[in-house]
């Protein structure tokens, strides 16, 4: 199985379907990006998540808008995430890694980030100024 890591989050973009000709289904899933995420509070309180839009769910996240143990503990910064093309193995990889100990997650966050930084907070910003840009226009 493949994992690309990425530190700067791109807009979803299209990918073309491989096979699957015939199911709307098979193609929808196969068009689209999927990320699994990791988040931390400042105490490093951890939690594993997978979503196909990475900026509206950071946004709910930092708003607190999902009542439980994110809101209620503060776990909005993005430490860690991964890029799929397809739903399915991205849903394997959340469980998977929301079954390993917390000592093997904080390895893979500190293996690419090992300053914890705040992915989402470079990312929020850029996409902020953008969006103020084009409202000005």
């Amino acid at each position: 199985m493949h994992y690309q890591l990425a530190f700067v989050i791109p807009n979803p973009v299209a990918q073309s379907a491989n096979g699957g000709e015939g199911s709307a289904f098979c193609k929808r899933t196969m068009s689209r990006t999927y990320y699994v995420y990791i988040l931390a509070s400042r105490s490093r309180n951890l939690y594993t998540g997978v979503t196909n839009d990475i900026q509206r769910r950071m946004a709910e996240h930092r708003a607190g808008l999902i009542p439980g143990f994110t809101s209620r503990y503060k776990i909005f910064r993005l430490v860690h995430f991964e890029m799929f093309g397809d739903i399915r193995p991205a849903i394997a990889r959340e469980k998977e890694i929301k079954h390993w100990r917390r000592e093997k997650k904080i390895w893979l966050i500190e293996r690419d980030n090992p300053t914890w930084e705040d992915f989402a907070e470079r990312y929020i910003n850029a996409h902020q100024r953008r969006t103020n840009v084009l409202r000005r226009e």
